[in-house]
């Protein structure tokens, strides 16, 4: 398959818990990941889509990575179906642990070989989501173009893709978008209003089961060093993961409305709210 001007778009996924299976082992104050219905983080999916979609306009081969448990290739299938060219999964207990800074090097050991085994001098685009519903710090993405030592850009909602360049929209405070252009390699995380994915087809679907395959990456080929990834290198211990308790003490306000209005702003006063 030949693409326009040999340009990569990697987009990393990450396969998390479903929002109302979210559980947590109360002894490692890790996520419980057997048992739990696992999809596609819902933000990287507008990801993913924004990478077909400047494929189809100017070419381009589009990579999925992610990093998990062996099951997390249904993710990079579920990619692989919707028209992804290449899927790699980095899986290792190793990588077990990370938090967001050993899963930023783990990514970047991965695309340095991905190039490496290439054309060098091609230029490459990443696309992240700007979080995931399960950690929801949005650390990732910044980590990761650091470790590559290329621009980023957050909180995208729209680009301008051209031979060496981007020019995007990021969006900056409720109201305000800024203009931001850069020369590629360059990443950029992206928001869920910048596109609405599609659906893989069904020939999309046989294709990612029945003839794609899912390049498996481990510590070893990524030649890793074993102090900086999992959890040696993470940078950050969690102490406790909990759901807060809800205290709720309804009060019924009665009255006219200018009495019902006085109360309740006597109330908001006294709670401080303002």
């Amino acid at each position: 398959m030949r693409y326009d001007f040999g340009l990569k778009i990697f987009v990393c996924i990450k396969q998390v818990p479903g929002v109302s299976e979210v559980r947590i082992n109360p002894d490692t104050n890790t996520l419980v990941r057997e048992g739990v219905l696992s999809i596609l983080n819902p933000n990287d999916r507008n990801a993913l889509e924004l990478a077909l979609i400047l494929k189809e306009k100017q070419g381009a081969e589009v990579i999925a990575l992610s990093m998990g448990p062996p099951q997390a290739e249904e993710v990079l299938r579920e990619a692989l179906a919707m028209g992804v060219d290449r899927g790699f999964l980095l899986s290792d207990k190793a990588f077990a642990g990370a938090d967001t800074l050993a899963t930023s090097h783990t990514l970047s050991l991965a695309i340095k070989k991905i190039l490496k085994e290439s054309n060098s001098d091609e230029k490459y685009l990443i696309i992240c989501g700007a979080q995931a519903v399960d950690g929801d710090t949005g650390q990732v993405p910044p980590e990761l173009a650091e470790e590559l030592g290329i621009p980023q850009i957050t909180y995208v909602q729209n680009i301008e893709l051209s031979k060496d360049k981007i020019i995007t929209e990021r969006k900056f405070r409720a109201t305000e978008i800024v203009i931001i252009e850069t020369k590629l390699p360059a990443l950029i995380s992206v928001l869920t209003d910048i596109n609405k994915p599609r659906y893989p087809s069904m020939a999309g679907i046989l294709k990612a089961y029945e003839k794609a395959d899912v390049t498996h990456l481990d510590s070893s080929t990524l030649n890793a060093d074993k102090s900086k990834i999992g959890l040696n290198g993470s940078m950050t211990e969690v102490k406790k993961i909990f759901f807060p308790e809800r205290k709720v003490n309804p009060i019924m306000l009665e009255g006219s409305t200018e009495e019902v209005v006085q109360k309740l702003c006597q109330h908001l006063k006294e709670d401080k709210v303002f």
